[in-house]
């Protein structure tokens, strides 16, 4: 998923974002969510209140525990070079940008799409596969 921020990505713009796009998934997939260390998850807090989903925080330098992050924003470079003027883009460019990524087969999913990794997750809850375990993780 991937939000539109339209004019700024101020922790207001950010969180008001977040939790209308949060709010569009099921339950199961509100568990939580990993970010590095922005200002602009100042209001991390809100978010979870208006969502119902903890964000847990990565250590500062440390872009491993976020590593399906890292590794979408590589993917992400394809589309859209580092300093590209991201404001030039809206949201249908952006919504088509993430369509074409869940459709490419990811040998991390034996070559399955992650959308056809989500549909065996959401159709089946009772398997966790590939589900992070936040057990451990110290939230903020």
């Amino acid at each position: 998923m991937l939000l539109h921020l339209p004019g700024d990505h101020t922790a207001r713009t950010v969180a008001d974002a977040m939790i209308v796009a949060m709010n569009t998934l099921v339950e199961q997939l509100r568990r939580s969510t990993t970010w590095d260390q922005g200002a602009e998850m100042s209001r991390h807090q809100e978010i979870t209140m208006a969502t119902g989903m903890p964000i847990c925080f990565c250590a500062p330098h440390s872009p491993w525990q976020r590593g399906s992050n890292e590794n979408t924003n590589g993917l992400l470079r394809e589309y859209f070079p580092k300093g590209t003027d991201l404001s030039f883009h809206g949201p249908g460019i952006l919504e088509n940008v993430a369509a074409e990524l869940n459709r490419r087969p990811r040998k991390r999913h034996g070559y399955r799409t992650p959308t056809e990794v989500l549909a065996t997750l959401i159709s089946n809850p009772t398997n966790q596969t590939g589900v992070a375990d936040t057990t451990r993780v110290r939230l903020f």
